[in-house]
């Protein structure tokens, strides 16, 4: 079997038996090679590796018209794309003159009469190290993909982190440095129908295609408008940031927008958008009023756009949303915290009993937090079929605090005892195996054993107890590990800051990122990075 022809070659010599019998007694095809262009020149050569930019050029290294050096030295300075490898045929009076192409960074040379046989093995070597190069240049390309991608999911994830309220280290805005947000934006949510979304059902990889699909949709369809940003945040959700425009403008690029993700995505959906803003520190103020909008669709069913310049009392002073409360609420839900989700209860009650709201700020209130309570139960259908929009309305309708915990007791409690008392029909092995799946495509994450073990379907302490067993490491043990070997990779292969690095592996503190990579490798990533490229340079030498 022939095999594959990857590589091309130029054979240049003044005397035509030499050519034919290059042409004739070497086994090109077996060693992947095939001729492009034959020359009896140098002037000629050179035109021909312009025109086919081959890998490997053989010529006599005394040329009429351009010595080989010479045309060597001005192939290598015309900006081919792939750089030629050379093997130069000299006489035995030109020996020094060989010896100096060697110099001049020729791959070998070869005297004359020419061997056959060993030509054919000075061949051979110059394809392994065209193999060997294009390998490095896949794998480049390959790590520039994933640094590229990485720097991406940072980015977003400290976006996702700015509007949940959480504040970060100074140095770590490197990855959100932009001008764009100094300028007035105004955020819109996109929040998919929970009726109609069947990915809830699917695995794990088949919800991340189906998000990559819909994503796509929504970045092409934004940047028709200028969009700044696009992002899924939460299950079924999505952020976008648009520089600022006119009521009546959004309102439009929010009807639009709908009709788009129904034709493309055959979703329906409703969007939420806030009024306008400027600066890092406004992200989770205008996601917090174009979520607050947003609640308006579970009583004004035939709309599908809500501005926050139209919630009533808009001028006046906003309702300051129990946002850690939330995260409370959520996180018990999350960990089937009965006992802690009741305290988180009595909590909203108290607050209801500090602030003096109208009904209608304390059902925006509660709609916002029924909703996030949803989210952290999206893989897991209600045990008596309610849906978001039915607790909504029984939330409207109630009209004291006690009738407004007590509806949310009521539907999320039994989702968490259901929760605790399912048995699992899976093996342990698979559980853990699922997990660690997760683990792999999502390690950039601020990944916590919480999240990872509801993949599992696993309360923590089972998760961990199980995981220890199946794989001989502690959850943070397997996950610095991985987290640790991405780094070296990038180390090795690019030349990214290591204050950089760190949010590409899931450290959001580079301090903290250098401290554990020290204590895994005995050396700084600095260090290593160093170490690292002495040893490239040896390999290279020897």
């Amino acid at each position: 079997m022939k095999a594959e022809q990857r590589y091309k070659v130029v054979i240049a010599d003044d005397e035509p038996l030499i050519l034919r019998s290059l042409r004739a007694a070497i086994p090109w095809p077996e060693l992947g090679l095939a001729i492009v262009g034959e020359a009896r020149n140098g002037e000629e050569a050179l035109q021909i590796a312009r025109e086919h930019a081959p890998h490997l050029v053989i010529s006599d290294i005394r040329m009429p018209t351009l010595d080989g050096i010479s045309m060597m030295k001005q192939a290598m300075e015309s900006g081919m794309e792939t750089e030629p490898l050379f093997i130069f045929i000299s006489g035995y009076g030109e020996f020094e003159y060989a010896r100096d192409a060697l110099r001049q960074g020729a791959f070998d040379y070869l005297l004359k009469p020419i061997d056959h046989e060993e030509l054919t093995g000075m061949i051979a070597r110059a394809v392994e190290k065209l193999d060997r190069q294009r390998h490095s240049r896949l794998e480049n390309e390959r790590l520039l993909h994933s640094v590229q991608s990485l720097s991406m999911l940072a980015r977003e994830r400290m976006l996702a982190e700015l509007i949940e309220g959480t504040p970060r280290p100074l140095t770590q805005l490197h990855w959100l440095e932009s001008s764009e947000l100094d300028q007035p934006y105004y955020m819109v949510v996109v929040q998919l129908d929970p009726k109609v979304n069947a990915y809830r059902g699917w695995s794990p990889d088949e919800r991340q295609l189906w998000a990559f699909a819909v994503r796509n949709i929504i970045e092409e369809w934004s940047g028709r408008y200028g969009g700044l940003v696009v992002f899924p945040f939460h299950g079924g959700e999505w952020v976008l940031l648009f520089p600022d425009a006119s009521a009546e403008a959004k309102r439009e690029i929010g009807a639009e927008l709908t009709q788009v993700v129904g034709v493309y995505a055959k979703l329906s959906c409703h969007v939420g958008i806030s009024g306008t803003v400027s600066g890092l520190d406004r992200l989770s103020g205008a996601y917090e009023a174009a979520t607050l909008a947003l609640n308006r669709k579970f009583f004004a069913e035939s709309r599908r756009v809500f501005l926050e310049e139209e919630l009533p009392g808009h001028a006046a002073e906003p309702v300051q949303y129990p946002k850690a409360l939330e995260s409370k609420l959520a996180q018990c839900a999350q960990l089937l915290d009965v006992n802690g989700f009741s305290e988180g209860l009595e909590e909203l009650r108290d607050y209801f009993g500090r602030s003096a709201l109208t009904k209608a700020q304390v059902s925006g209130v509660m709609a916002g937090i029924a909703a996030a309570l949803y989210r952290r139960f999206e893989h897991a259908p209600p045990p008596d079929g309610a849906t978001l929009h039915e607790l909504l309305i029984r939330l409207q309708e109630a009209q004291t605090p006690d009738e407004w915990i007590g509806q949310l007791k009521q539907a999320f409690e039994e989702r968490m005892k259901a929760g605790l008392a399912k048995p699992s029909k899976e093996d342990g092995q698979s559980m853990i195996e699922r997990a660690i799946r997760y683990m792999e495509a999502r390690f950039a994450n601020d990944l916590g054993i919480e999240e990872v073990s509801q993949i599992a379907e696993l309360s923590t302490s089972q998760f961990c107890a199980m995981f220890k067993s199946v794989t001989g490491y502690t959850f943070l043990e397997y996950l610095t590990h991985y987290r640790m070997e991405k780094a070296k990779y990038i180390l090795r292969h690019t030349e990214v800051k290591v204050y950089q690095i760190a949010p590409l592996v899931g450290y959001q503190d580079p301090k903290y990122f250098t401290q554990v990579f020290k204590r895994t490798t005995g050396l700084t990533p600095s260090e290593y990075r160093e170490e690292a490229r002495t040893d490239g340079v040896k390999a290279a030498s020897d």
